[in-house]
């Protein structure tokens, strides 16, 4: 025991006094030009270093900075700054005045990734072959002097041209070799904007082999959470993973065998970005379910239902909606895009879509959406248009075709009242500035042709109210007895224009069993308000004296349905179209009458006045 601690002893003095030794011995300042010249060399960036460098012996070896910057050629300002660096160092290579570096920290540094800290071209510079003069040797070109890299707590700037800058904040950044040219990497930051805080963590493995053309890297784990303005409670969270490859000319960025979750929704695929004067984006995804409901925080209300939605956090306030919208729209010219987007199953307020397929391309504010198709509601619909925001105010043209779907489901998904149900057919050509239910409902205007199967119009059974009515006035016929409180049509057909929330019905035609009707009228969607007029025929359910039922199967009776949709009024002129149907009749038999008894005297004044009536 006592020999271990002589010799403990013995070693703790000769580390003193190398250390002692190595600080009297080697000066820091030695390696300042040392390690200006190199990172010049390999990068061609600037590194400047204010201040001694000194030595920190514990716990580790170290070299203390005080402020630096890393400045590109020709660039207005720094690409990193910070008020102080550590560079922890080897022992042993000291001593023959070689410098390798185990690990850089840098602590509140400021990264900007900005037009000011961009390389410029200087005029008068040489051209060196093939980017900056460095020996063609493969191990002078990359040689990993620094094992690690460590950036704690600081902060990103981030911009590309006129665009708002973004501030990525709280960034924790360890880069270690693995291999040469090879490196792990593993991220943490935040990012607030707009009132909304974006969290993330991510690790990579990097590949540099082809630096500074291209840079590899494959994202073994990614996880975030996005919460704030807008978002449903608890956020917005998932996992992602992929490959991804950066290349320096022409500036690309491509990802691939991509996966990315959020809130229990699963997207795979690519994305690839062009950078340039205009970027140019291309998406290619798929999704075997996706519940747009578990992003969004929509929800439906049961009549019984006593508890609520999860809350969404209120966006800011914005003195102007509609100008900030058109802002959002404006900033489809700044790009080009083309998406190819394939679902098996969304769920899309409350309603279930199947077979989703997306398939547009934006040129500098043109959206052009070749196909936005689906199965909804025991149907299908496709609805192809394009978008152009490239003027002052954007134009949105629509050409939907629905085919057999249920209106009822629909109306319902948009918290509007089921007044009219059956499988719903249309096609049509609608122009629009925005894409809210509110903006549908007051600012569209358009053109469809409409087709309805087992429709039912509730809260009103017209072939009810025209018996009833008739069996009010004579007791001839009657109606049969029915407690629906609907009206069900087999085929209803009509032509509607939309303008500006009202709607117009032309060519209205509906067929069923029981009776038949055309008209048309209006449809007064903001104030959920309709005026119809219709021509009824009951041609079926009437009982009693079967010449009348005769008569009235063939007598057309004016109907007016007008008033909310929920509580629908109705106007019939049922006692004067009888009246006259009576006179007609009685007319008809005092006619036959007076032809019978021509030859009399009475027979002769009767058909006189009959002729004068």
């Amino acid at each position: 025991m006592r020999r271990l601690l002589t010799t403990l002893a013995i070693l703790l003095v000769v580390l003193v006094a190398g250390m002692t030794a190595l600080v009297l011995l080697v000066n820091p300042n030695d390696f300042r030009a040392y390690m200006v010249k190199k990172v010049e060399q390999r990068s061609g960036y600037q590194l400047t270093l204010e201040g001694d460098l000194r030595w920190h012996v514990w716990p580790q070896l170290s070299i203390l900075a005080g402020r630096m910057t890393l400045t590109a050629p020709g660039a207005q300002a720094p690409v990193i700054s910070a008020d102080n660096m550590r560079l922890d160092v080897k022992l042993l290579p000291l001593f023959s005045h070689q410098l390798f570096v185990k690990q850089v920290m840098l602590k509140s540094a400021v990264i900007r990734l900005t037009p000011d800290s961009e390389q410029q071209s200087q005029p008068d510079a040489p051209i060196a072959p093939g980017g900056h003069p460095v020996d063609d040797n493969a191990e002078s070109l990359w040689k990993f002097d620094i094992d690690n890299l460590r950036v704690v707590d600081s902060l990103l700037i981030w911009q590309r041209a006129n665009n708002e800058q973004i501030n990525v904040r709280d960034i924790n950044l360890t880069l270690q070799q693995s291999g040469q040219r090879l490196a792990q990497m593993e991220l943490s930051s935040r990012v607030n904007r707009d009132q909304r805080d974006l969290t993330f963590t991510m690790a990579a493995d990097i590949d540099l082999q082809q630096y500074p053309r291209q840079i590899g890297a494959k994202v073994t784990q990614f996880s975030y959470q996005l919460e704030g303005a807008d978002i449903i409670a608890g956020g917005i969270k998932g996992e992602g993973s992929g490959q991804a490859v950066y290349q320096q000319s022409p500036q690309q960025i491509a990802l691939s065998q991509l996966m990315f979750s959020a809130n229990g929704n699963q997207l795979t695929g690519s994305i690839g970005a062009q950078f340039g004067p205009i970027p140019s984006y291309t998406l290619d995804l798929a999704a075997t379910q996706l519940n747009l409901d578990m992003l969004s925080g929509w929800h439906t209300k049961t009549a019984d239902e006593t508890t609520t939605a999860p809350p969404v956090a209120a966006s800011p306030v914005i003195a102007n909606q509609t100008e900030d919208m058109q802002q959002n729209l404006q900033a489809l010219r700044e790009f080009n895009a083309q998406i190819n987007l394939k679902a098996e199953q969304v769920t899309y307020r409350g309603m279930n879509i199947g077979q989703l397929a997306v398939k547009a391309n934006n040129q500098q504010g043109l959206l052009a959406v070749d196909t936005l198709s689906g199965k909804l509601a025991g149907g299908d619909f496709a609805i192809p248009g394009s978008l152009d925001a490239r003027a002052n105010k954007p134009v949105i043209k629509l050409q939907p075709v629905l085919r057999q779907i249920e209106l009822g489901e629909v109306l319902k998904a948009f918290n509007m009242p089921s007044a009219i149900t059956g499988a719903f057919t249309m096609q049509g050509d609608l122009v629009g500035e925005r894409f809210t239910a509110s903006s549908f409902r007051q600012r569209w205007h358009g053109t469809a042709e409409l087709t309805m199967q087992n429709a039912q119009l509730h809260g009103l059974n017209i072939q009810q109210l025209i018996q009833r009515a008739v069996a009010r006035t004579t007791s001839d016929v009657s109606g049969q007895d029915s407690y629906q409180r609907y009206t069900e049509v087999k085929q209803v057909s009509a032509k509607a224009s939309l303008n500006q929330g009202t709607v117009t019905l032309s060519e209205l035609v509906a067929e069923s069993p029981l009776l038949s009707l055309s008209g048309g009228g209006t449809l007064d969607l903001p104030g959920e308000q309709c005026d119809v007029i219709l021509n009824v025929l009951v041609t079926g359910g009437w009982q009693g004296n079967n010449e009348l039922i005769a008569q009235l199967r063939k007598t057309p009776i004016p109907l007016r349905v007008y008033g909310p949709w929920k509580q629908l009024n109705y106007q019939l002129q049922v006692e004067q179209l009888l009246r006259k149907t009576l006179e007609n009749r009685a007319k008809d038999a005092l006619n036959k009458w007076a032809d019978k008894n021509k030859a009399s005297q009475t027979g002769q004044d009767l058909k006189k006045l009959l002729d004068k009536l």
